[in-house]
């Protein structure tokens, strides 16, 4: 019989991760620390290491060339039921240093006390310049098989499944800084292929703030915080960044991006993702096309509000780290959907006058669709952040036969930039080697030693060409599938620092990214430059920002200047005349709900609580349980008891999609404003219910999310002032007839019109 081939190895692989994390057993409530419930007393009869959680894998287990192991999963990880040292001695005793008696000073000859500080003072790394804070996964690309015509790549044929690691990030903040900031978020694949990695390296804004990487240290100097103070962490909301973007006015674009919803997503989940540059495709007879990537979430693009965004970071700055890792968790994996825009690889590479080579301009999708190549899914989450997550390297340069560059400026900066961080970042040139960096496919390089070298080579002759070794390793052609760079034409030019006349254009893609807007995303937008710009100190910084906005739209800038206590300058040209774009807009369509939160707050009707759970759960959302304590909520008869996820001292608004009201309870034991600060406004009215609910239901109300009362819960919204006729409001329903409605609003992601957007904001 003949053995299977590469892509059938690699697929037949994918294909068992996939079922065993379909068929593993997932929880009703995600987030358990650990594969199995600890004991109250302290463990003392030696058993071995607990298994990973169902939801967690790990990077296959190849060599540093690339070579399949056999191993299982968990090869790597650490055996055996007695500590030792890194040698492999166990040890007795891990609370006391080597001492000159009890009292005595402690000897130097104490190896162990040695290794272990040592081995802690140097336990980390430089973080990331940018896109430090992050969060990742494991999963499954399968390919349509739909670019056939215009890219030969094999991952990309039909029914190929490639293993893939993504991660996801924020900019400008440290590792430490919070998840629901303002800013541009990463969105980095690196597909395990069978012809090498391939990295698509982008973000969830489509453009950038510069189209030179010359100017990439300027961007990302103004952006961080102030070097004086280290503040602010993670924001833009300051000086040094609107300095920067209102005279370098290309940056206009992305920042308009920015300071829409598109800067606050709900969920890394709910983002899309852009590979910003125009790539090459080269097909099988080796015509080139040009392409734009776009990643398409199957749940939609949702954004928070700039409140609730704000309120996270306290609550929970971990939001979406958690809410990526319980949705996998939970087996509501994410997807989306990989689409290609393309173009005509003509030489003046532009497309209905846009020039795509700037990295600042979109092609709009109604004038080029985007057009799915494929499905990825995520499956897994990672074993070891640190391993897994912070020692993931991307960079754009590694490409696989059929995909190629252009030359963008932006671009050819990042392909040297990526590369040489990485050296520093991860202690020397052999990188790729570290597990969740490796190929899949068979590496026989010519790169020898180096930090932190894994493989052992063989042979003597590591050059080119050789005979000692039998000529070996030998070039290959086309017809073996290497990677051969298109041969495109380059003019003769004289050496200059210039740019096309095309990109002097800064300000007509704004005005299309405004103009495209809906009525309350424009609101959005409004407030958050109101916001941004009120933040800063210099009033010559104010100014010139208004002067921008003045560019795209005249409304937008009256608005933010009324809001600055500042008037409105006139633009110093008219603004473009532009048709607007409806795919730019996030609302106006509906998407699934899976994976989405529900908050279930319990009053005395235990019962009907029981059976919204179950409704909830089988619509493929997540219930938690609120409760004025926690423990378990005991319903009547024989009935299985409900464990309470929240309670008020613990729950906050921003945390839930959408809040049940099954019943309405009283104050409990922590409703005091000494103990719970949240208790202490807004007060609870003569119906008694807990000040922390009413609380919890108005934030709810004015962050636009569905509320719904069964069982009595009309008198906690009357409570909390909340008319029961809102939109969005569900009031007087059975439990088992409130889910339907409950799903129909949640499929719009918020009851926008529950706030009906100002009739000032429109478009000149």
């Amino acid at each position: 019989m003949q053995e299977p081939g590469p892509l059938k190895k690699i697929a037949d692989k994918v294909v068992d991760v996939v079922q065993n994390a379909a068929s593993a057993e997932r929880p009703e409530v995600p987030g358990a620390p650990g594969a199995a419930p600890p004991s109250v007393a302290e463990p003392v009869d030696p058993t071995g290491p607990l298994p990973p959680k169902p939801d967690q894998a790990a990077p296959r287990p190849v060599t540093a060339t690339g070579r399949d192991t056999g191993a299982g999963a968990t090869a790597r990880s650490q055996d055996g039921q007695f500590l030792t040292n890194a040698q492999g001695a166990r040890l007795p005793d891990g609370d006391h240093s080597l001492k000159a008696g009890p009292r005595g000073p402690v000897l130097l000859q104490d190896h162990h006390l040695r290794e272990k500080i040592t081995h802690f003072d140097h336990e980390r790394i430089p973080e990331r310049v940018v896109h430090a804070r992050g969060a990742a996964a494991h999963g499954v690309f399968r390919g349509y098989g739909t670019a056939a015509a215009v890219c030969k790549a094999a991952f990309l044929a039909e029914d190929v499944e490639t293993p893939v690691f993504v991660r996801f990030s924020t900019v400008l903040g440290s590792r430490g800084s919070a998840d629901t900031v303002r800013d541009t978020r990463g969105f980095a694949t690196k597909f395990y292929t069978s012809e090498g990695v391939f990295d698509l390296v982008g973000n969830n804004i489509p453009v950038f703030f510069i189209q030179d990487a010359i100017k990439f240290p300027d961007v990302v100097h103004a952006a961080k915080p102030h070097p004086d103070r280290e503040i602010p962490q993670a924001q833009s909301a300051h000086d040094t960044f609107w300095d920067f973007v209102t005279l370098h006015t290309e940056a206009t674009h992305h920042t308009l991006w920015n300071m829409s919803d598109r800067g606050i997503p709900r969920s890394f989940r709910t983002m899309e993702g852009f590979g910003i540059h125009t790539f090459r495709l080269v097909n099988a007879d080796g015509a080139s096309t040009l392409v734009k990537w776009h990643w398409k979430p199957k749940l939609g693009v949702h954004s928070m509000v700039w409140e609730e965004a704000q309120l996270v970071a306290g609550a929970d700055p971990d939001f979406h780290r958690r809410d990526l890792a319980d949705a996998i968790e939970a087996g509501a994996f994410p997807q989306w959907e990989l689409g290609i825009q393309t173009f005509p690889d003509t030489p003046e590479q532009t497309f209905e006058g846009i020039d795509l080579l700037d990295p600042t301009k979109i092609v709009p999708e109604e004038l080029a669709p985007v057009r799915p190549v494929g499905l990825l899914t995520l499956n897994a989450n990672p074993t070891n952040f640190f391993a897994e997550t912070e020692q993931v390297a991307f960079h754009p340069g590694h490409l696989v036969p059929g995909i190629d560059i252009t030359d963008d400026p932006l671009l050819s900066g990042r392909l040297f930039s990526y590369l040489d961080t990485q050296i520093t970042r991860l202690g020397g040139p052999n990188f790729a080697q570290i597990p969740i960096n490796r190929t899949h496919a068979p590496v026989n390089d010519m790169l020898r030693d180096g930090f932190h070298q894994h493989a052992v080579h063989s042979g003597v002759a590591p050059y080119k060409p050789n005979s000692l070794d039998g000529g070996c390793p030998f070039f290959a052609g086309a017809a073996e599938r290497a990677f051969i760079e298109y041969p495109t034409p380059v003019a003769a030019a004289a050496k200059v620092r210039e740019a096309p006349a095309s990109f002097a254009d800064h300000f007509s893609q704004p005005r299309l990214f405004w103009a495209s807007m809906s009525p309350v995303e424009r609101e959005h937008i409004i407030a958050a430059y109101t916001f941004e710009l009120g933040k800063c100190y210099e009033q010559a910084v104010k100014e010139r920002g208004l002067q921008v906005l003045a560019r795209i739209d005249a409304d937008l800038c009256a608005q933010v200047a009324a809001g600055l206590g500042l008037p409105a300058p006139e633009p110093t040209e008219p603004p473009a005349q532009v048709r607007p774009s409806p795919a730019l807009s996030q609302l106006g369509r509906t998407w699934p709900v899976d994976g989405r939160v529900v908050g279930l707050v319990a009053g005395t009707d235990h019962g009907s609580l029981a059976t919204v759970r179950r409704a909830v759960l089988s619509a493929g959302l997540v219930p938690l349980v609120i409760a004025g304590a926690g423990g378990e909520l005991r319903t009547a008869g024989d009935g299985e008891p409900l464990a309470v996820q929240r309670t008020f001292d613990t729950a906050r608004s921003v945390e839930f999609d959408a809040v049940v009201l099954v019943g309405a309870p009283g104050p409990a034991r922590g409703a005091n404003p000494a103990r719970d600060a949240k208790a202490g406004a807004p007060k609870p009215d003569a119906s008694g219910i807990d000040p922390r609910l009413v609380l919890m239901l108005t934030e709810a109300y004015r962050h636009s999310k569905p509320l719904v009362a069964v069982a009595g819960g009309q008198s906690a919204l009357q409570a909390a002032g909340i008319p029961t006729n809102a939109p969005g409001v569900l009031a007087g329903l059975g439990p088992d007839e409130a889910m339907g409605p409950l799903i129909e609003l949640l499929a719009g992601h918020r009851v926008w019109h529950r706030f009906p957007p100002s009739s000032e904001v429109g478009g000149s």
